[in-house]
């Protein structure tokens, strides 16, 4: 038996605020306590060890202040605890236990404004299934709580009145990989950059730009560089809803192949009036590596669907599905999921193909590879 301990020491800075904020303010009943636990059980035949077991409790701690009529102050504090235990029945087990900061954020807003400081999640672009513009965080379509870790930083928004609004950032400390990175982020160097989103006829459009610098990671002479993204999605909501969602990724310092990277999206959703309502989202993008910019000569192509079919209040049905074109590879997750008084199940069954497939990781869904099926309860407080 394999057990792992793992207790970032953010954590004890998370747990000092926690206690803080209990003693001094829940006697003002400004604080929120909320959580969220869940717990799995996984079997995957085609893994040498095909039985997981997991848990994850996510406690929640917000502070709302009204300052005056047009401004407010909120806190959000958050951890991540998870235990989890993979195993073999009667040969062999790993057992993870782990405790790591989730959320920890403040927030101050006025009317048109807003500036959030601290550990959280950022989030922006049109697409829904495969992500171009994900940029800072590893949401997986296939996840029905929608789990990512945050990223350390300072988000600024500010909202015109014709709803356009401009974002601004600058990020420090985040070392992890996010959405289609190739390279993970120099961590003690600050990372910036801005959105700005604009009112078109029946939609919006957006541009976006993030300069960082990352950790090549490779046998190469150098062993860092700068790096540029550039980003514009587009939405209209027609008959039906159709979307283009775009990034280009540029090195300052050529390395070959990996000098440029390309991700185009696009998408299109319509709900067909069949019983209920069914719910269909279709995507393909293209990503593409390359030395020189926008030659195209390295692709590979997705698809990507998502279905969701309403039985009643209580009951639905959802299906996810990515095909990847270079190598034939499928993934697929059917998940039914019913609310209980209290609690939320969850019915999974899936396959994944055992050659990787270059889609987003996401720690929280535990991809195992070829069959498997999964049941999932979900209570939330």
């Amino acid at each position: 038996m394999k057990i792992i301990n793992k207790v970032n020491y953010h954590t004890y800075i998370m747990c000092g605020i926690l206690i803080v904020f209990c003693n001094n303010l829940y006697g003002q009943k400004k604080v929120e306590f909320s959580g969220q636990l869940s717990g799995l059980v996984n079997y995957s035949p085609n893994n040498e060890m095909n039985m997981f077991l997991g848990t994850r409790y996510i406690p929640e701690l917000q502070f709302n202040k009204k300052l005056d009529t047009i401004s407010d102050l909120n806190i959000e504090a958050s951890l991540n605890v998870s235990s989890n235990l993979l195993f073999k029945p009667f040969y062999k087990s790993v057992t993870t236990n782990e405790i790591n900061p989730y959320r920890l954020w403040i927030r101050y807003s006025r009317r048109k404004f807003e500036a959030r400081f601290g550990l959280q999640k950022i989030d922006f672009g049109s697409a829904s299934i495969i992500r171009p513009l994900q940029w800072f965080n590893q949401i997986d379509a296939r996840d029905p709580l929608q789990l990512t870790n945050g990223v350390y930083g300072a988000l600024f928004k500010y909202y015109f009145k014709n709803n356009t609004n401009i974002w601004a950032w600058v990020l420090y400390g985040n070392d992890k990989r996010r959405g289609f990175d190739l390279f993970i982020s120099e961590k003690y160097q600050p990372e910036y950059g801005f959105r700005a989103q604009l009112p078109i006829t029946k939609g919006e459009i957006a541009l976006s730009y993030h300069s960082r610098g990352v950790s090549l990671n490779y046998n190469l002479p150098i062993d860092n560089s700068q790096e540029y993204r550039f980003g514009v999605d587009v939405k209209w909501d027609f008959i039906v809803g159709v979307w283009i969602e775009a990034s280009h990724i540029k090195l300052q310092k050529n390395i070959g192949i990996l000098t440029n990277q390309s991700l185009i999206n696009v998408g299109a959703s319509y709900t067909f009036g069949l019983g209920n309502g069914l719910n269909t989202n279709v995507e393909h993008m293209i990503n593409t590596i390359e030395d020189e910019s926008f030659t195209f000569q390295n692709n590979n192509h997705f698809t990507a669907i998502t279905l969701q079919y309403p039985f009643g209040f209580f009951d639905s049905l959802n299906l996810v599905s990515y095909f990847t074109w270079k190598d034939n590879s499928t993934v697929v997750m059917l998940n039914y999921q019913h609310q209980f008084e209290a609690v939320t199940g969850y019915l999974m069954g899936y396959y994944n193909p055992t050659n990787a497939i270059n889609l987003p990781d996401n720690q929280f869904i535990n991809a195992f590879s070829g069959f498997g099926i999964r049941l999932m309860a979900v209570f939330n407080h």
